[in-house]
């Protein structure tokens, strides 16, 4: 039987944002979809939303970087029984150091689990968040397209949320290598479970772009009045090692 509860499906959700975000959603009631490559990670959370809310929480194992990992994830969910009103794209990861110097193969597993595993779930899933008039969470690498579908999707009930969160106190440095950038080194990074709890309220509201923190908002602002030659040069400065 496809289960009629609320039902959110959060890529990621093994540690940092997305750990936070699946407590949001459980917190309020939602029974949770957890989608990560940590199996261990994944069943102790499960358990502990589980028993901390008396939802139901379902691990996922899946490699969302592969080719087909997207797909896969989809028909996994399918073959459970399993329906979502919730799709919360939340991983991802950057890449820190010079471009000529940095492993392409790395890049291009980024490219899909940031860009091609986000389109390929949301084309997937969409359908039944339509049915559901349900929620869509993208992270700030997809901007334009989380803007463009909130707006094709206006009068289907179903809201698009772009969340920008920024620098995080998160596993997405370690990922990223990026321990010495100066957008990071020395500074009092908000906690996962503040930005996501942001995020989950943002998204819960139906605002279309979140960016938490009045810094991380004047920057991002300000590449609208700021000429591109020096929002560039101010972007180098930050992703240098200090």
């Amino acid at each position: 039987m496809i289960t009629k509860r609320k039902t959110a499906l959060i890529t990621g959700a093994s540690s940092g944002i997305g750990k936070e975000l699946a407590a949001n959603f459980a917190r309020d009631g939602h029974d949770v979809i957890l989608v990560a490559r940590s199996e261990e990670k994944l069943r102790l959370l499960a358990d502990e939303l589980q028993a901390q809310y008396g939802v139901m929480a379902t691990p996922i194992v899946a490699d969302l970087e592969s080719d087909d990992g997207a797909a896969e994830l989809f028909k996994e969910v399918k073959t459970r029984g399993l329906s979502i009103n919730t799709l919360a794209n939340n991983a991802g990861y950057g890449s820190f150091g010079e471009f000529r110097e940095s492993d392409l193969q790395r890049e291009l597993a980024m490219m899909r689990l940031n860009m091609n595993t986000v389109v390929i779930l949301t084309k997937l899933f969409l359908p039944e968040i339509i049915a559901a008039r349900g929620k869509i969470m993208k992270k700030a690498f997809v901007l334009s397209f989380s803007e463009a579908l909130a707006s094709e999707l206006e009068g289907a009930g179903v809201t698009v949320t772009a969340f920008c969160p920024g620098p995080t106190a998160s596993g997405f440095q370690d990922k990223a290598s990026m321990h010495d950038s100066a957008l990071v080194k020395n500074k009092k990074l908000p906690t996962a479970e503040d930005v996501a709890a942001g995020g989950y309220r943002a998204m819960q509201r139906g605002q279309r772009v979140y960016i938490p923190g009045i810094i991380n908002w004047l920057m991002a602002q300000s590449v609208r009045f700021t000429p591109r030659n020096l929002v560039t040069r101010i972007s180098k400065s930050f992703s240098k090692p200090v």
